[in-house]
């Protein structure tokens, strides 16, 4: 019985757990609807917008009631902003719109029975043609190269440990234990299929957070190796309190530890960390050799493309809203990457040379320009939390194929549409022997 009640928390805390990272917010009982008056929600630069807030209750339009709303760049102080009583439920503003490729913000709240309402639009100023405000190094590739020698030295020491209360009929799981870069280990979930044979593998990285980890155990059964890390060096299967702990404690804000020297940034070990996981997968006898993915969202989007640039055993990538691109963007006036290392709040303790050359040799924008493999994106105008601008700004300088689908009202989650299309185009790809 007691086996029982663990197993059950297990598994409401991992659905919980991916239905907070992946699904829509809930929806509210008075909704705030902000729409841009392009259905595509994109202008030239130079070009006026008009933005439509309506308040809705029961899907209809609410009178009388108090508006307040913020006009301006992206994650920038408003540069237009109004309260007023809207007898109609419904108002207009307009906006000249930007002089510059980038994304204009409208943030309307609705205040009804002493209860605050959002909603908001980003439109979209020719953002195909948003260039990085982040540096290359000259010695960028030399220093991962430098860096992925000195990983391939280390043995990779691997612990697999058999999970019997996550098996199902066609597929073993295991915790994975791997030795890192810089005396650290690797811990991940580790789903095999039961059945003989070679197979396709996927990496999965995860977005912002300390947390445990399932395992990717539906891809599994459909044919795939797949593999999913943590980040952080610890197990990835202890009780749920530990990592509410750590995130609070020795690991909170630990995206900016060491950040004033690039060979000890908290971050060098992860990136190759996603290579050692690569090692690993490579060693399996059921792994086919050939085809490896891998895919993930936010810090996790980050990595995909990351391992995909410094790992030519990559062969796909999936991303979502990837964060930590082109994070030096509020040093030149407009919205950065998250964690937004240079913005209002973190600007005075961040903005020293030694800080921002580190972070060149970690940004996304820097390994999208050395991608040579397809990958697939997706992400919304909506996102607060990984601006638009920021990840146009990575997109735009991959050379490699690539697809964008995108889902305009969006913020920092997904809709399964989205889901779907990414996961079945990534397997689609790793089948096509």
């Amino acid at each position: 019985m007691h086996l029982q009640r663990q197993l059950a928390f297990l598994f409401l805390f991992v659905f919980v757990s991916f239905f907070n990272l992946n699904a829509q917010p809930t929806e509210q009982f008075i909704k705030v609807v902000v729409a841009p008056d392009h259905t595509n929600w994109e202008y030239k630069v130079g070009e006026r917008v008009k933005f439509t807030v309506s308040v809705l209750q029961n899907d209809n339009l609410l009178k009388n009631t108090i508006v307040r709303y913020e006009l301006g760049p992206e994650k920038l102080p408003a540069t237009k902003k109004d309260s007023l009583l809207v007898t109609s439920g419904s108002l207009t503003v307009q906006s000249e719109g930007m002089k510059t490729s980038g994304f204009l913000r409208l943030i309307a709240y609705a205040y009804v029975n002493g209860k605050q309402y959002k909603g908001l639009a980003t439109a979209g100023f020719e953002p195909m043609k948003i260039s990085p405000t982040v540096a290359l190094p000259d010695d960028f590739n030399a220093f991962w190269e430098n860096a992925k020698n000195e990983l391939a030295q280390i043995p990779i020491d691997a612990t697999i440990t058999l999970l019997p209360e996550r098996c199902t009929e066609k597929v073993n799981v295991y915790h994975v234990n791997l030795q890192n870069y810089g005396n650290s280990r690797l811990y991940g979930i580790l789903c095999i299929p039961k059945a003989n044979g070679k197979y396709p593998a996927i990496l999965r990285v995860p977005g912002a957070g300390v947390r445990p980890y399932s395992g990717d155990i539906a891809t599994a059964e459909k044919g795939f190796i797949t593999l999913e890390i943590g980040i952080h060096g610890i197990p990835v299967t202890m009780d749920p309190s530990v990592y509410t702990s750590l995130g609070q404690g020795a690991l909170s804000n630990y995206w900016n530890y060491n950040m004033d020297n690039r060979d000890r940034f908290y971050y060098k070990r992860v990136y190759l960390g996603c290579v050692r996981a690569n090692d690993f997968i490579d060693s399996l006898p059921q792994y086919d050799g050939t085809h490896l993915g891998v895919t993930g969202g936010s810090q996790g989007g980050a990595l995909s493309i990351i391992t995909a640039a410094l790992d030519s055993r990559v062969k796909y990538l999936a991303a979502f809203y990837p964060a930590l691109s082109d994070v030096t963007g509020y040093l030149q006036g407009r919205a950065g990457g998250w964690p937004h290392y240079f913005d209002k709040t973190n600007i005075t303790f961040n903005n020293t040379k030694e800080k921002i050359a580190t972070v060149a040799y970690y940004d996304v924008v820097n390994f999208a320009k050395q991608l040579k493999v397809p990958g697939n994106y997706s992400w919304g105008f909506n996102d607060e939390t990984c601006p638009p601008t920021s990840m146009y700004a990575a997109y735009n300088q991959i050379k490699a194929p690539k697809q964008l689908y995108l889902a305009l009202e969006t913020g920092h989650w997904s809709y399964s549409e989205q889901n779907e299309k990414l996961s079945g185009w990534l397997q689609e790809q790793l089948k096509n022997k």
